[in-house]
């Protein structure tokens, strides 16, 4: 099959689901915990890419899935048996369940049809959540995977999505993490070996015709 045909097929609104990961206010908000990364996912257009194809995805009834990453007051049922979950529970913004830090960031839109599939633990929105349960139920063959980190979240997304069966498709430009040289190094030598890599116009060109 040529190349353009996979993926109008990977990209059928009636087997796909377009997934945000952790574009949360706490995390690519202008008052987040990681400025930096906040920081690299504006500056990149990476987030006004995701709102875009969020937009699309509406429109054309394409079924949309926001991860969102949270921790309860109390630490209890998180992780801390990694460097990074530790420095996570001292960072002055704190991703507490039901606060302002765990609502999707501006400008992407959550419509009434939209899933928000929120987690206590671990690194990936899909294992040990509700996330592929849902997708089995949805009729999902493909998962677009946009969101943030591409240093941490986003690679864990892709490989549990593949390992599970799913077709990963990656558009590069709505993806982000820091430093921002280290993103197409990770989609060049671990996610093109795995996952459809495109681009935010390709999609919304199949999706807007």
């Amino acid at each position: 099959m040529p190349q353009d045909d996979r993926l109008a097929a990977q990209l059928d609104p009636a087997t796909t689901v377009l997934l945000t990961v952790e574009c949360q206010q706490g995390v690519v908000g202008a008052h987040g915990a990681l400025p930096e990364l906040a920081a690299e996912a504006r500056s990149s257009g990476a987030l006004d890419r995701i709102a875009a194809l969020v937009a699309a995805a509406h429109a054309r009834g394409v079924q949309v899935v926001h991860a969102v990453a949270e921790r309860r007051s109390d630490g209890r049922g998180a992780n801390t048996n990694a460097r990074l979950f530790r420095a996570a529970g001292r960072l002055p913004v704190q991703q507490l369940t039901g606060s302002p830090a765990v609502s999707v960031a501006e400008p992407i839109e959550v419509a009434e049809e939209d899933l928000v599939v929120r987690r206590l633990h671990g690194l990936s929105p899909i294992a040990g959540t509700d996330l592929d349960p849902l997708l089995r139920n949805l009729g999902c063959r493909s998962l677009v995977v946009t969101g943030v980190s591409s240093n941490v979240a986003i690679p864990n997304t892709v490989f549990d999505a593949v390992n599970l069966g799913y077709t990963a498709v990656v558009p590069s430009d709505a993806i982000a993490g820091v430093p921002a040289s280290y993103t197409p190094e990770v989609i060049r030598n671990s996610l093109a070996l795995v996952a459809t890599i495109t681009t935010t116009e390709d999609v919304l060109a199949r999706w807007q015709a």
